[in-house]
């Protein structure tokens, strides 16, 4: 299972987020740094209304959602990539990781403390990257001291790395995370066996006070901080922003679903801040899904980006895609908008795919297949 790990400067609410993603308290949450030492892991939900719509066009008596994995790390401080810290044990946690939540802490609170005395959001930003940035400087040329020695006698792939290097150190010394240096297709695949930090995906969580949570929902830029973060995470990493108050978001990790609805409506907010970040992230790992659906259960399936009906087939057991025949598909809307299968097979909606047919997000699918 994918994980995406919870990083962010000590204080700025990423084991509260945790908790509230995970709807869990396995995560201490205290007014000081470093109260997480040990990552803590769980396994989130995937929110998809999808499925409780299909369930009833169904009769279906069980609904499964798809599921990431989410790692709640230890506050990084500046010095991190030399050790300051918990500097090692954070990168080394990261690096684990297929992606990155950044949580920035965008509200005023004194009686919560900030590690560097004021709230400053592109600063705690800034600093983050550039721990992450200097610590791939040192992986890096550690790399490339043990290749060029290959590569002068003409070992292709060593040639192939070093070019790489050569390329990723210009750019990361100005600042740039690897994530935003253009490479070609080639080089894109050498770049992941390098596991740098500032490769990996990000979005950036803006937590914001539990007053300023509706009107920074409704309009993000309105909040002065908010809107920095977002214009900032666009233009530095090409990543996305989620505005969430993580605070109010563990509070509602003990309230049933329609308890929270009536919670977030009270406050002006019609989606919780968590689901809408759980749902980025999926997006953000490059998954996606599918669904089926049956009088036993209606299930969503995950898959990467670009998926073909047998790969897809397989997610559910091996034979299914070793036996593959075809996959019977209708698109989630059609088949809804429609109302049955029926209407959308008379509709031409419902149509027979082969081996190459690459999976979308949201096909329901019935695959053929013979063992």
């Amino acid at each position: 299972m994918l994980q995406a790990g919870i990083v962010g400067l000590p204080n700025v609410g990423k084991s509260t987020l945790f908790n509230a993603v995970t709807r869990s308290r396995k995560a201490e949450a205290a007014n000081y740094p470093f109260c997480t030492i040990d990552p803590n892991v769980g396994v989130v939900v995937v929110p998809d209304e999808r499925l409780e719509v299909l369930s009833k066009l169904s009769g279906s008596s069980k609904l499964i959602p798809a599921a990431i994995e989410f790692v709640d790390i230890a506050g990084l401080v500046e010095g991190a990539s030399t050790g300051a810290g918990l500097g090692n044990k954070f990168l080394a946690n990261i690096r684990e990781v297929d992606a990155i939540v950044q949580v920035v802490r965008c509200f005023k609170n004194d009686d919560i403390i900030h590690e560097l005395g004021s709230v400053n959001p592109l600063r705690d930003i800034e600093i983050i990257n550039a721990e992450l940035i200097l610590a791939d400087m040192a992986t890096l040329e550690k790399r490339r001291a043990s290749r060029e020695k290959k590569a002068k006698t003409g070992d292709a792939e060593s040639k192939r790395e070093v070019d790489l290097i050569d390329k990723l150190i210009p750019h990361l010394d100005q600042g740039l995370p690897a994530l935003t240096l253009a490479l070609s297709d080639e080089e894109k695949k050498t770049l992941k066996d390098f596991f740098l930090l500032s490769s990996k995906r990000t979005i950036f969580a803006c937590n914001v006070a539990e007053s300023e949570l509706g009107a920074a929902t409704a309009d993000p830029d309105s909040h002065p901080m908010v809107k920095q973060v977002r214009d900032f995470a666009a233009a530095a990493f090409g990543a996305e922003s989620v505005v969430i108050s993580a605070r109010i978001e563990e509070e509602m990790i003990d309230l049933s679903a329609k308890e929270t609805a009536e919670f977030l409506a009270d406050m002006g907010v019609k989606d919780s801040g968590v689901s809408a970040l759980i749902r980025a992230v999926y997006h953000l790992l490059g998954l996606r899904t599918y669904l089926t659906t049956g009088e036993k259960e209606t299930r969503a399936w995950t898959i990467t980006e670009g998926t073909k009906a047998p790969g897809a087939a397989g997610v559910i057991h091996g034979d299914f895609e070793r036996g593959f025949i075809a996959a019977e598909i209708v698109h989630y809307d059609d088949l809804v908008g429609l109302g049955s299968y029926a209407k959308a097979r008379e509709a031409g909606k419902l149509r027979i795919e082969g081996k190459e047919y690459v999976m979308k997000d949201g096909d329901v699918v019935e695959f053929r297949f013979n063992v």
